[in-house]
């Protein structure tokens, strides 16, 4: 059950003293520091070198991604990052450090005087730093939000393992309240459902749409991983808000990596048919809390010109939710069940 605002008294004084033992965490996945190879080799390096991320042995794994892998896929991921960098850095920090101004914004609208800070799994700002920020704040409690709607073990999985790495360093650590996933709750689906509606209000509406999630190797989904699971039922509560018939919509994975079978169908192969087929297609990426590399330039620009170069016409990208003000609300609705009062 949700808590319930504090009364004016306590108000007044930017939350009360439970409150302010309470704060929150906000993690997404992490990006490089620079669009340059060498920044992008040290965050691949990290990335990488996570068991949940790749699960072979290291003994195999780590020839093959020091000998190989960054060696080569740095400068290539730099020139992407290079074309979607902004003066605030990448887009997904860009956005998450907007995620997090605008949910302590309405925390603090609710009366909960909660410091929020941002961390990322991998690269800048930690999980160690964002953790001493919060400690220099009183904070003995942490309401830890990874920001993945679809549980993984290669995402939120991560973020539980890098936050208990961080902690067994410490002597004495803050109270956790994690929250595992939300790809069930009702504000969320709403949201994405309001996100597309808007988007076809302003640009209008294409043939079909493509539901795209971030995939993970066929074999994790195989051995237990629940991923697969969560992105359908989202993909179908979606189309189903939308009122869309089973020929207008399709659920498919991107960003495979590597040379084993992924989830399938293939959001790029997808996309390729689909131009034979079609003239205009929206693409929404529910996985992604905000936007990134993985939205702006690869939907965007690759598969953009992979169903061009087939045949259609227009592809048309719906944005992640980033800070939309509905998006926001449920954030700030999910971080108040867990603060007591």
């Amino acid at each position: 059950m949700a808590a319930k605002a504090p009364s004016a008294a306590t108000e007044s004084s930017a939350g009360s003293d439970s409150n302010l033992s309470q704060g929150v965490l906000l993690v997404n996945l992490g990006t490089p520091d620079a669009p340059t190879p060498a920044a992008v080799k040290r965050y691949l390096a990290e990335f990488l070198h996570d068991h949940r991320v790749v699960d072979l042995t290291r003994w195999l794994w780590c020839p093959i991604l020091h000998g190989v892998i960054l060696q080569v896929r740095p400068k290539r991921v730099a020139k992407a990052y290079a074309e979607v960098w902004t003066d605030s850095g990448s887009p997904l920090l860009a956005i998450s450090r907007q995620q997090q101004l605008a949910v302590q914004k309405e925390l603090n609208h609710r009366g909960f005087g909660l410091p929020v800070e941002l961390a990322m799994t991998y690269g800048n700002p930690s999980i160690s730093s964002a953790l001493q920020s919060l400690d220099h704040q009183g904070v003995e409690e942490v309401i830890v939000l990874p920001l993945y709607p679809q549980y993984s073990a290669t995402t939120t999985g991560a973020v539980f393992d890098k936050l208990a790495r961080v902690i067994a360093k410490r002597p004495e650590f803050p109270g956790i309240s994690f929250i595992r996933d939300y790809y069930r709750r009702e504000g969320y689906l709403d949201a994405l459902a309001q996100s597309v509606k808007d988007h076809w209000q302003e640009h209008g509406r294409g043939e079909r749409l493509l539901i795209s999630f971030h995939g993970i190797p066929k074999r994790y989904a195989d051995n237990g991983d629940p991923y697969p699971q969560h992105c359908h039922y989202t993909a179908e509560q979606l189309a189903a808000r939308l009122g869309l018939k089973e020929a207008e919509w399709l659920c498919s994975f991107q960003s495979r990596f590597g040379r084993e079978e992924w989830l399938q169908p293939y959001t790029d192969k997808t996309l390729e048919q689909w131009g034979k087929e079609i003239r205009q297609v929206d693409v929404i990426c529910p996985a992604f809390a905000a936007d990134c590399l993985e939205t702006l330039e690869e939907i965007q620009v690759e598969n953009r010109d992979i169903f061009c170069t087939a045949g259609g016409e227009q592809l048309s990208y719906i944005p992640a939710l980033n800070d939309r003000h509905d998006h926001i609300a449920f954030l700030a609705d999910l971080i108040q069940q867990k603060i007591t009062v």
